[in-house]
């Protein structure tokens, strides 16, 4: 029995030190951080998620992650990382969510999470790229609005040089056809003087 109780003590001694240096260190990060317990209960929240989330610490703490903000929480990709692919693989990296969230919207978040065993605490990290996504749409939909007109602009040079070789093919038909007239025109000529030349001696005679 004591062995148990002191097993216990230093699991609550080792989780509330190890809370105390991940608060510490969240505290002063960029992005948000919720600190939860097994059960996905949160303990803690840095002042990023309070500011980005426009939640207060009274609304957040001590609750299950999935009845905070009447339920917006409540997503089935995230309880899928929570529930089924973080107690297998322990840490999961770039997992991406997009959700409306009731007081600011759609937003698209980025996710990593671990999961330590030691002291029964998981760690999420939110990244909010909705901006990011939303550039890379513009830059996606602007390079192929970009390509279509290239592609246009090419379709239309390629007649207009298929045009101009079919002149150009004309034009060189033509010449050549002018020239076969001219040596035909000189010939006649030629032959005509010719028969004039004869017809003359034949008077003299």
């Amino acid at each position: 029995m004591k062995n148990s109780k002191s097993k216990e003590h230093e699991l609550t001694e080792s989780k509330r030190v190890a809370l105390h240096y991940m608060k510490t260190l969240v505290d002063v990060a960029r992005e948000s951080f919720l600190i939860l317990d097994s059960n996905l209960k949160v303990l803690s929240a840095n002042p990023t998620f309070y500011d980005n989330f426009r939640v207060l610490p009274e609304e957040t703490e001590g609750k299950f992650i999935y009845d905070l903000g009447n339920g917006q929480w409540d997503v089935p990709q995230l309880m899928s990382l929570l529930k089924k692919i973080l107690p297998g693989k322990k840490i999961v990296k770039n997992y991406e969510v997009t959700h409306i969230f009731e007081s600011i919207g759609e937003k698209t978040i980025l996710l990593n999470a671990k999961q330590i065993d030691s002291v029964q605490l998981i760690i999420l990290a939110m990244e909010d790229i909705t901006d990011k996504k939303k550039l890379e749409k513009k830059l996606a939909d602007y390079t192929e609005e970009l390509e279509n007109k290239i592609a246009e602009r090419t379709e239309e040079l390629v007649a207009r040089v298929k045009e101009l070789e079919s002149i150009n093919k004309s034009m060189v038909g033509r010449e050549l056809k002018m020239v076969e007239l001219k040596k035909e025109i000189e010939s006649c000529n030629k032959r005509y003087k010719n028969g004039n030349g004869n017809h003359k001696n034949g008077k003299s005679k």
